[in-house]
């Protein structure tokens, strides 16, 4: 499945060229045109999908491997590994993708802030319960 607007799409049917590091029938991993660090990177589905959700389970298989596979590659000691889902989760492209992005010192690569939440254990304990419930 693909979508005719979708960049990603592009790339996958050879429509847009890219900088291609792995492809398999279900995999497309390139260099990012962007780029965090040295080595940053994208591997996405080729089935098309908006959100990790949207993506059925057999066309995700082989991501974390393909992403595990980049980092030996890349020679990354330190890196995050990024997959975002909507427009204030900071996605910028509607095909679900994962970065894999060096992080050789505090300048280059990702920087992330974390605002934490206090604890309170009775929510906590809820939330556990409804989501339990739904799986």
């Amino acid at each position: 499945m693909s979508s005719a607007a979708c960049i990603f799409c592009k790339i996958v049917k050879g429509d847009i060229p890219s900088l291609k590091l792995f492809e398999s029938d279900k995999v497309l991993a390139f260099l990012d045109i962007n780029p965090l660090s040295r080595g940053h990177a994208l591997v996405i589905p080729k089935h098309h999908g908006e959100k990790l959700t949207d993506i059925p389970d057999d066309a995700l298989t082989e991501i974390l491997p393909v992403v595990k596979k980049l980092v030996k590659a890349s020679g990354a000691e330190n890196y995050n590994v990024l997959q975002n889902n909507g427009r204030i989760a900071h996605q910028e492209v509607d095909h679900v993708h994962f970065h894999m992005i060096p992080k050789p010192n505090a300048e280059e690569g990702m920087s992330i802030g974390w605002p934490q939440q206090k604890t309170d254990f009775d929510k906590l304990n809820a939330l556990l319960a409804e989501i339990k419930a739904k799986m």
